[in-house]
């Protein structure tokens, strides 16, 4: 029982070993829906170590897609899972790079602000880490928040993000801030076994920077014997009920009902001296059970250049995914590289032809762009729906334009070249220029869009009024607007009177959206763009 009243805000901060790309993020999601779904407000945090000021300038073949936020942050893609996972709309409090610190330090220390002391690492670095951390969970009005530390514990630039971890800790007490450190079994074929030695030397560094672990979640792609769980909690020093076994699963959304079997939320309970709440998981059971059930399958086209790293569209796959769950189907993405296309190579058509729906993601530069404007084609010649997003709708505007108009010189600004700016279908947004700097600077964040009544856009929201996340610096040239009928302009900013959403008449689904709708779906509610694309697929429309 609780001796004192409780006090909020509580943190847990999660950390990782061995290696990358564990899966830090979804743990961190999956524990926050079932913090949520256990009555606590939630605020989630993603600490990464490296020097860019945000992921916005970075190549999503490096890191993934970058993801924005309402209030037009660009941020990395764990950001995304927190949102559906958890179903809250995060800020650009949720993410903090080593590059906004240092940042934020040195301009202070250039206005005289340290009044001419030496700057260093401690205190003044892990001073505003924390500051950041204890803002936004004020600023949030969060019962718990999650920090998330990217990297890997002994990477030297996520030290100062472990010591203002320690830091914060020791002045805070245990019972609130709390530590989940997860690592990699690996398994060895020769030997047959997992092996914890790496567990057991991740923690071993996290102890020497001052951290002792109150969970280890143990990531391994084969199921773990009690009797390594047993080891791990021997050699490492936490009791065997904190060591969570997070074995590979067929689907993310399993891992909130994985770690809900292990009481995860009343072991967090425990430690930080919370009242035992409970927690309701129905609707993540009626979503497993559903994706575990075997459905027939949809296959969708996904038109990109970024094809070396599936994270580059991460947000587009699960809106997907989640869309196809609601219509009782599975999914199956037929990955297309434009650039293929665009060479006429065989087989890549051979699979596009093979798609009952067809996708042209967001992107930048005129790398492939011919093939999707192909592609763009072979949809409306062929009664094929057609979701286009940010650029893609943009692609959508050039095909059609050049069909209508017979002129192949039509283009976007973006990819003129020598072109005349009479050609200019799609052109810079007011305030955009090749000039400006790119980080930060495009079109970011929620803006609203008026939909049009007897359009697909209303068909498919069901409402005239509609706020969407955007991420451009390029937009439907208005020019146009009465040169191709046909062409439906269905979604409009009318402050700045830009075209948002545009749609092929005679087609069972044509349309772009300027916007990023990927941003906005859940795994229990598909954003109604993608709903309506899935079921126009499938003939249920």
């Amino acid at each position: 029982m609780m001796t004192e009243p409780q006090k909020f805000p509580k943190y847990i901060f999660v950390t990782g070993g061995v290696c990358s790309s564990l899966g830090k993020g979804i743990a961190s999601a999956s524990i926050g829906a079932l913090l949520k779904a256990s009555g606590y407000k939630i605020f989630v945090q993603k600490l990464d170590p490296y020097l860019n000021i945000d992921p916005g300038t970075m190549s999503p073949s490096q890191h993934g897609e970058v993801y924005v936020t309402d209030d037009g942050a660009e941020t990395d893609l764990d950001i995304g899972h927190y949102e559906r996972f958890i179903d809250v709309s995060l800020s650009k409090d949720s993410t903090v790079t080593t590059g906004k610190i240092y940042t934020e330090v040195l301009s202070k220390e250039r206005r005289g602000d340290f009044l001419g002391g030496t700057i260093q690492i401690v205190p003044h670095i892990t001073d505003a880490i924390k500051d950041r951390i204890q803002q936004a969970a004020k600023k949030s009005g969060c019962d718990i928040m999650i920090i998330e530390i990217g990297g890997t514990i002994g990477d030297i630039e996520g030290e100062p993000f472990i010591e203002a971890m320690r830091q914060f800790r020791n002045e805070l007490g245990n019972e609130n801030v709390l530590s989940m450190h997860m690592t990699l079994l690996p398994y060895l074929k020769a030997a047959k076994e997992l092996k914890t030695k790496p567990t057991q030397l991740s923690v071993r560094e996290l102890k020497r920077l001052g951290i002792q672990p109150d969970f280890i979640l143990a990531r391994a792609d084969y199921k773990i014997p009690e009797t390594l769980l047993d080891k791990i909690s021997l050699f490492c020093g936490v009791k065997k009920r904190f060591v969570i076994p997070v074995v590979t699963s067929s689907s993310i959304y399993e891992v909130p009902l994985k770690f809900h079997q292990y009481k995860i939320t009343e072991l967090i309970s425990e430690k930080m001296q919370l009242p035992m709440l409970k927690t309701k998981i129905d609707d993540w059971q009626v979503l497993f059970e559903k994706i575990s059930t075997p459905q027939k399958e949809i296959e969708i086209a996904l038109v990109g250049k970024y094809m070396r790293l599936e994270d580059s569209y991460i947000s587009i796959i699960e809106a997907l995914k989640s869309a196809c769950y609601a219509c009782n189907y599975q999914l199956r993405i037929i990955w297309i590289n434009s650039e293929r296309l665009e060479a006429q190579n065989h087989n890549e058509w051979k699979k596009l032809k093979n798609a009952k729906g067809i996708i042209v993601p967001g992107g930048f530069g005129n790398r492939g762009i011919e093939g999707k404007i192909m592609a763009a084609e072979y949809a409306r010649t062929n009664k094929i729906p057609y979701l286009g997003i940010c650029l893609g709708a943009q692609i959508l505007a050039i095909e059609y334009a050049r069909y209508v108009l017979e002129n192949e010189q039509l283009t976007s600004e973006e990819f003129a070249g020598e072109q005349s700016p009479e050609n200019y279908v799609i052109h810079f947004l007011p305030g955009q220029s090749d000039e400006k700097s790119k980080g930060g600077t495009l079109r970011l964040g929620s803006y609203r869009c008026n939909i049009k009544e007897n359009t697909l856009a209303y068909k498919a929201y069901e409402e005239t009024t509609v706020y969407e996340r955007h991420r451009h610096r390029y937009e439907f040239n208005n020019t146009f607007r009465k040169k191709l009928p046909g062409l439906c302009f269905s979604g409009i900013y009318e402050q700045q009177d830009l075209v948002e959403i545009m749609e092929v008449v005679d087609h069972p689904f044509m349309l772009g959206c300027q916007f990023h709708p990927e941003f906005k779906s859940r795994p229990h509610r598909p954003h109604p763009l993608f709903h309506y694309f899935i079921k126009s697929a499938i003939g249920q429309v």
